[in-house]
């Protein structure tokens, strides 16, 4: 156990034999800055004043040459190795109304969705609540560090938490999980994190943008909307990409819930036309059939998206040049 410090603050936590700096932050109840929690972003960049941390990964993407001549660490992947005193700016807006836990979990069933996505269906325990939107860290026998996958299901649903993950071809997770993980059997999960979560407050429309293992926070988001009271008002649009018509998925999943057809509107795309005989939906990229379906409106919406770094890019992209406030807009950069 090593305490940690906050320079110019006056407050502190404590760090737990393994844990790293972000996430003992947040289990302690403080708004420490995050997005991505794998070492990608760079969001929860801290300066180390005093003390001694190694991160989990030697070069993490979002930790450059700049970032070391300046003592600058990253909270996601620093372990402190003693007392440390940090600076960092606390954000309220990052508190965990959940603060994460690490637990052990057990395999319940894996359904497949797609050719190369499944659900995965863990018994967590009924003390398990998140955030329609949010994601959890797996930490995997024989592979380094966590990896992110987010719910897909509703936080009341009998002590389980669902995950859509998309098979990665020579991917050392997403092979444990297919070809190694039979129900019955346990792993580590650690969660729930992201701000990427359903405002349910939000006076407006609800348009989900999403593509591969994306479909899983979006599917999450599209079912506590279209089950809550306080957005009953409000019209849902799901747009799903995928290359081709043997990646679309989602439509039954939201079929099933209350309002499909009515307020709640399903759209699929594939970007790979060539050899899609009998395709009869849109083509192109997700991006770009947003902005066809929707132009003009798009800023009128409160939009969630999932999907792929590249598309993740291109819609942060199009919603920029569609002048769409910043604050409408909520992505997890761990795609």
């Amino acid at each position: 156990m090593a305490r940690i410090l906050i320079a110019d603050a006056g407050r502190g936590f404590d760090c737990a034999d393994g844990d790293t700096v972000l996430r003992a932050a947040l289990r302690a109840g403080l708004g420490f800055p995050y997005e991505c929690n794998v070492g990608a972003c760079g969001n929860c960049r801290f300066e180390l004043v005093e003390g001694s941390v190694v991160h989990d990964r030697a070069d993490p993407p979002a930790w450059s040459a700049r970032d070391q001549t300046r003592n600058r660490f990253l909270g996601c992947q620093a372990r402190p190795r003693s007392e440390c005193r940090i600076r960092v700016r606390l954000d309220p807006r990052y508190r965990s109304a959940h603060p994460p836990r690490r637990r052990r979990v057990r395999l319940v069933e894996t359904i497949p969705v797609t050719h190369d996505i499944a659900e995965f269906r863990f018994a967590v325990g009924m003390d398990a609540p998140f955030r329609p939107g949010q994601y959890a860290l797996f930490h995997l026998e024989g592979v380094e560090g966590g990896r992110a996958y987010s719910m897909c299901n509703l936080p009341a649903a009998g002590g389980q938490w669902h995950f859509h993950v998309k098979r990665v071809a020579g991917g050392a997770a997403t092979s444990r999980l297919f070809d190694a993980l039979a129900p019955g059997n346990e792993i580590e999960i650690d969660g729930p994190y992201g701000m990427a979560y359903l405002r349910v407050d939000a006076p407006r429309d609800i348009l989900c943008l999403a593509g591969g293992s994306g479909l899983s926070p979006m599917i999450s988001i599209a079912r506590a909307a279209a089950s809550s009271d306080r957005l009953a008002g409000r019209a849902i649009h799901f747009l799903y990409g995928g290359r081709a018509p043997r990646d679309i998925c989602g439509e039954p999943m939201l079929a099933a819930l209350p309002g499909f057809g009515e307020r709640l509107h399903y759209h699929a795309a594939i970007s790979e036309a060539d050899g899609a005989d009998g395709w009869s939906g849109r083509t192109g990229l997700v991006h770009d059939v947003a902005r066809e379906l929707f132009g003009a409106r798009l800023g009128e919406f409160e939009i969630y998206l999932a999907g792929p770094p590249a598309m993740a890019q291109a819609v942060h992209q199009m919603l920029f040049a569609a002048k769409v406030p910043p604050e409408r807009i909520h992505c997890d950069e761990f795609y």
